[in-house]
């Protein structure tokens, strides 16, 4: 295995076009990194959004070629690569050229009501992927692999806030399924070749530049449209929603700190949390759960509007409750997020009306190219 305690690393993130991975690829950049970020930029939601993303980082749309790596224009330690995770020869050949001491694996086909639609698409990227990603880590000595999993994988689990030492084999979504089975085959690979892994457990992502088909994003672009939103489970949900400064400063605080394996796990009582293996699995997220319907209050306080709401049962792979048990978090890596939701709303809506520009209703595909040439986008801490 590479030595993967040096101060500055080779770091592999895949899915940096993606919400997390973006923010991710920023973090370690801004601390010296060298970072290659990787992904395939498809149209499950609307493909602006990600290429000015990526422009934020100076990787230019003009310069990407699909299977070419790309330099960033603003920074020289980092650079890009659009290719799928199904691309094995593509993945082999990136693996072999630039042999990467740590790899933060975040894309994935998200999205849990999409997995009823179009269960294929999960398969391709979330299994025969992440079975890429395994295989090119095991053959060229990666020193840590870091994965997303997903909150959704405790499923019919109601047992409050959601531990990493229950049982999760009641999974309700495909996706949640194929985020169980992404852990499953981590720790298969930790056990036969001593592969440091850590699966990653977030719990309802939001912020600056957040994915369009989440609820916050959702909910304001409707609002601010004069136009009903969707509120399922008639509002009677709970959600631990996490900002995305509290989710990086967990990932980060994890790829610093492989996993070197439970010495004292007992085979008889097995720990789902962790192994004899390195490998180790966290949640990330805030640890204060908060109702639905306070979570639109407080987007309706910083519009000043209010929403028109149209109560919908809950939909097929939902979950009525998410809270976060973070114990594991705080005691190994000293870390809890704690980012208040009133902050965490006031600064997506700074960002939304800084990207869509006057009006702020945002223009069918996007615009945020002029605000972003203008300079006007908040900048990150």
């Amino acid at each position: 295995m590479k030595d993967n305690n040096t101060n500055k690393k080779k770091v592999l993130i895949t899915g940096t076009a993606g919400f997390i991975g973006f923010h991710l690829a920023n973090r370690l950049i801004a601390r010296g990194d060298e970072v290659v970020g990787l992904d395939v930029i498809n149209d499950y939601y609307d493909i602006n959004v990600k290429y000015d993303r990526l422009a934020y980082a100076g990787i230019e749309k003009e310069d990407i070629a699909y299977g070419q790596v790309s330099q960033s224009v603003k920074h020289p330690n980092y650079r890009f690569i659009q290719l799928g995770l199904e691309d094995r020869q593509g993945l082999e050949r990136l693996f072999t050229e630039e042999q990467f001491d740590t790899v933060v694996n975040l894309a994935a086909q998200a999205g849990v009501r999409y997995s009823l639609e179009n269960p294929y698409a999960y398969v391709d990227s979330n299994i025969v992927g992440f079975i890429n990603i395994l295989e090119q880590c095991r053959h060229t000595q990666v020193g840590h692999l870091a994965f997303a999993s997903s909150s959704s994988v405790y499923g019919l689990n109601e047992k409050m806030p959601l531990s990493t030492h229950d049982n999760v084999d009641h999974p309700v979504s495909l996706y949640a399924a194929s985020k169980k089975s992404n852990e499953l085959m981590a720790h298969a690979y930790s056990h036969l070749f001593g592969l440091p892994a850590t699966g990653l457990r977030f719990f309802t992502v939001y912020g600056p530049w957040g994915r369009p088909d989440m609820a916050l994003f959702l909910f304001t672009e409707a609002i601010l449209k004069d136009e009903p939103i969707k509120v399922f489970n008639y509002g009677e949900m709970v959600r631990d929603f996490t900002y995305i400064d509290d989710i990086v400063e967990g990932v980060v605080r994890v790829i610093d700190h492989p996993p070197q394996g439970n010495a004292g796990w007992d085979a008889s009582q097995p720990d789902p949390a962790s192994s004899p293996a390195p490998y180790k699995v966290y949640n990330i997220g805030n640890q204060n759960p908060v109702q639905l319907m306070d979570f639109i209050r407080a987007i309706e306080q910083e519009l000043g509007k209010e929403a028109q709401k149209d109560m919908l049962p809950l939909q097929p792979g939902d979950v009525p409750a998410t809270t976060a048990d973070v114990s594991d978090l705080a005691g190994d890596l000293g870390y809890q997020p704690a980012t208040s939701v009133a902050y965490g709303i006031r600064k997506f809506l700074e960002w939304y009306r800084a990207y869509y520009e006057p009006p702020s209703i945002p223009p069918k595909g996007g615009g945020g190219k002029a605000a972003m040439e203008s300079g006007e986008l908040p900048k990150f801490k």
